[in-house]
């Protein structure tokens, strides 16, 4: 029997999207609470909306975790990087192949709006 390694919120995942997503791959920084200290998360964004973002790290993330983020984003029109800020809450997690690290969707508290003006969406 396969090994399902993907976990979730109490809330039921929701398959249909809200919000365009963009395929976009900028370095992106967490800061998380862990006990008495907050921790650093260093990950690379695979897509973003202005409703969230899906990351690959090394390291996982536990749903229901608050996190604040930092995206760096850079581009060849661009004269220099953006930084964009924001909140939000680890809603799914999932194992990738062994050794390969962990994708995580967060959900974000604020929308991202500057993203979906100045970027083509995805398919």
């Amino acid at each position: 029997m396969p090994i399902d390694r993907r976990q979730e919120s109490s809330e039921p995942y929701r398959r249909e999207r809200r919000h365009p997503r963009f395929d976009l791959q900028f370095p992106v920084l967490h800061n998380f609470p862990s006990g008495n200290k907050v921790r650093e998360l260093r990950a690379i964004s695979r897509n973003v909306s202005i409703g969230g973002l899906l990351l690959k790290a090394a390291d996982s993330l536990p749903p229901k975790t608050e996190v604040s983020f930092t995206i760096e984003v850079m581009g060849p029109r661009l004269r220099h990087p953006i930084r964009l800020m924001g909140e939000g809450q680890v809603v799914r997690m999932e194992q990738l192949e062994a050794g390969a690290g962990f994708t995580f969707a967060i959900e974000c508290k604020h929308p991202l709006a500057e993203i979906e003006n100045h970027l083509p969406a995805a398919g």
